[in-house]
Parts: structure tokens; C-alpha cells; sequence
């Protein structure tokens, strides 16, 4: 494939997404290689972390950062804030101890947009490396001297959406005595598994990681499974906590739960596999509503918010996924196209109100 015909391609995609804006930006001599996506600015700048992660190629971590995007515009709608979606990636190993550079050149990229994106920590970084982003812009938020780690709201919203989905499958929101299947325990997947075990819930879990399973094991009384056994899990939830598409062709068949509700980003490998658990009689929570706790704990920030108040808005995700699950049932279609219609329909009506987010 040529330079050009690439080219073209990328235009192809963000056109799909009806994506507003890509930028790439490069600092070699510090190792920086960082992606911003902005899909949508209509309901004001547009909030998303940064994912630091080892790609296999730039197309690859070109198209997750668009999707990312997109899926924080819609969780930003449908949970009612003034914001649009955006997300940056920088292609590397997160595991790197040389990072106040990299996050420096990461902040001058954030900064030449001027404050239509607004970054926050996400998979592979934390709130000290947003600390070093704060030096060259002030569009970042989840600051060790703001709000800090959201994992502990995100989690909590989670856990919320969780007892939601109970509440129309088992006619009690209840989770004790309830099994989870938990996949991927970091700091969400974590807190996740203690309020779960705080009601009683059974745990299953797994990670990549060998030493996040035994902490949770140790502290919370959890069986422990290889990553891919626990698709094989029977259950009455499978909780996604890991990275996306682990509801793909070759797991989707293999779930034996009556409940997908988890915190993980693109969830599902394509719209069709929505359609898929619908069809097999499986409730699934969108993922960028039961998990938007993390967003709403960034704004709180912005907007000056208490930790309790943020927590508390968070908690209403319960009533949001009732709404969806009840639209669902009176349309007879999947959740996930629900949400899906909520969401564009306040984008819809915010059009004719405001132009797109231009500082």
C-alpha cells in the first residue's frame, strides 16, 4: 500500500466514525509517539485519557484512539455532561521508568490544540505521569493534586450498574451469593471485587498479570482462572474489566452467564456482537455507560465537585441502565443500539444549540 493510498485510508475511517480531528505528533529524541482523536465537540471540549501501550503497528493504535473517542462522546452524552469525546494513545511500553519526557511532549501536543481536548489517566498511566502532562499544558485533569485516581468511582458506578442489571434479571439487585466472572483486576477490576465481596458476591477471576490475581485472591477469597478459562466460566455475570473486543467471535458462543456488566472500553469486537448477546438472551450493560464513573469523576473536577458528590452521580448509572434496558424492551432491540439512540438523540438536540467547541 502506498503513502497516498494510506493516507486515504485514515480519511476513510475518521469519515465512518464521523470523527472531527486527528492529530499525530513526534518527539523522537525523548521516544514520544502520541495520537490525539477528537470525535465530537458539540456538547463542549472533548475529555479522554491517555493510553500508553505497545501497539502492534500506528494503523493499530490510530484506529483504537478513534474508537476510544468515540465511545467518550457517547458516555458523555448519555450521562448528561457538558462534553465532548476525545482520546490520546502513545505507542510505547508502559513500563518505561524514563517518562517526565514522554509526558512532557505529550502535554506540548495536548496544548497546541488549545483546549479543545482535555486528557486525563487511563490503561498505563497515572495520575503523577498527568502531573508531568501539567507541566506544558493546563488541559489535563485527574491530577494527584486534584481529583487523583478515578479507578475507585469508575468502579464504584460499575459495581451500581451491575446491581442494576440484577435488579431486571433476578427481580432483586441484590449480589450476594451472586458469581461474578471478573476479567482483568487493575485498579477498576480491583475495587471492583471488593464491594462485589463486601455483598457476598462469588468470585472468578483472571489477569495477565499473576501477581494482580493473587491480590485479589489473598484479600478477597476469589478462584482463580488462566485469561482465556474465563469465557468458560459459568456464571450469573461475566464483568469485563480488561482491555476491549474480549466479546468477539471466538469467545461471544463460549459465555455461559445471563449478565455482561463490566468497565472495560469496546467491549464488544463489533455491533454485531450486541445483537449477539440479545439474540442469545445475555443483558449487556454498554460499556460506555456502566463505566462512565471515571469521566464523571474527571468533570467533577473541572467543575469543582466534592468526591462524594462525583460518587453519587455515579451511583446513578443504576437508574440511566434501567432507562436503556426498559427503551430495549419496548423496542425490542439490543441494549447496546438503545443507548446508542439516547445518545445521538441529545447530540441531535444540542446541535441546534450550540456550535462545535471551538475555544
Amino acid at each position: 500500500m502506498t503513502a497516498r493510498e494510506q493516507r486515504w485510508d485514515i480519511f476513510d475511517v475518521m469519515a465512518e466514525g464521523s470523527h472531527e480531528q486527528l492529530v499525530i505528533w513526534s518527539e523522537p529524541s525523548v521516544g514520544y509517539r502520541g495520537i490525539i482523536a477528537i470525535h465530537d465537540t458539540t456538547m463542549g471540549p472533548a475529555l479522554g485519557g491517555t493510553r500508553f501501550w505497545s501497539y502492534a503497528s500506528d494503523r493499530e493504535a490510530v484506529v483504537d484512539a478513534l474508537r476510544l473517542a468515540r465511545g467518550m462522546t457517547y458516555k458523555a452524552a448519555i450521562t448528561g455532561l457538558n462534553l465532548g469525546g476525545g482520546k490520546s494513545v502513545i505507542w510505547g511500553d508502559n513500563r518505561t521508568k524514563d517518562r517526565e519526557m514522554i509526558f512532557r511532549a505529550h502535554g506540548r501536543a495536548i496544548e497546541s490544540l488549545n483546549g479543545r481536548y482535555i486528557t486525563a489517566e487511563d490503561v498505563g498511566t497515572s495520575p503523577e505521569d498527568m502531573e508531568f502532562v501539567a507541566m506544558e499544558t493546563a488541559h489535563v485533569a485527574g491530577l494527584v493534586s486534584g481529583s487523583g485516581d478515578p479507578s475507585p468511582v469508575t468502579a464504584y458506578g460499575c459495581y451500581r450498574g451491575m446491581k442494576a442489571c440484577a435488579a431486571i434479571e433476578y427481580g432483586s439487585d441484590s449480589l450476594a451469593d451472586k458469581h461474578v466472572a471478573v476479567q482483568g483486576l487493575g485498579h477498576v477490576g480491583y475495587y471492583l471485587c471488593e464491594h462485589l465481596a463486601q455483598e457476598g458476591a462469588k468470585l472468578t477471576v483472571t489477569d495477565i498479570d499473576p501477581e494482580r490475581v493473587r491480590r485479589v485472591v489473598d484479600a478477597f477469597g476469589a478462584t482463580a482462572v488462566a485469561p482465556d478459562g474465563i469465557y468458560d466460566v459459568s456464571a450469573h455475570v461475566f464483568a469485563p474489566c480488561a482491555l476491549g473486543a474480549g466479546v468477539n467471535d471466538d469467545t461471544i458462543d463460549r459465555l455461559d452467564v445471563d449478565i455482561v456488566a463490566g468497565a472495560a472500553n469496546n467491549q464488544l469486537a463489533t455491533s454485531a456482537h450486541g445483537q449477539g448477546l440479545h439474540d442469545r438472551g445475555i443483558l449487556y450493560a454498554p460499556d460506555y455507560v456502566i463505566n462512565a464513573g471515571g469521566l464523571i469523576n474527571v468533570y467533577g473536577e473541572l467543575e469543582g465537585w466534592t468526591r462524594d458528590r462525583a460518587k453519587r452521580k455515579a451511583g446513578d448509572i443504576y437508574n440511566t441502565l434501567l432507562r436503556i434496558f426498559d427503551l430495549a424492551k419496548s423496542e425490542k432491540i439490543p441494549t447496546e443500539t438503545a443507548a446508542n439512540h439516547v445518545a445521538e438523540e441529545r447530540l441531535r438536540e444540542a446541535r441546534h444549540l450550540q456550535r462545535t467547541y471551538l475555544p
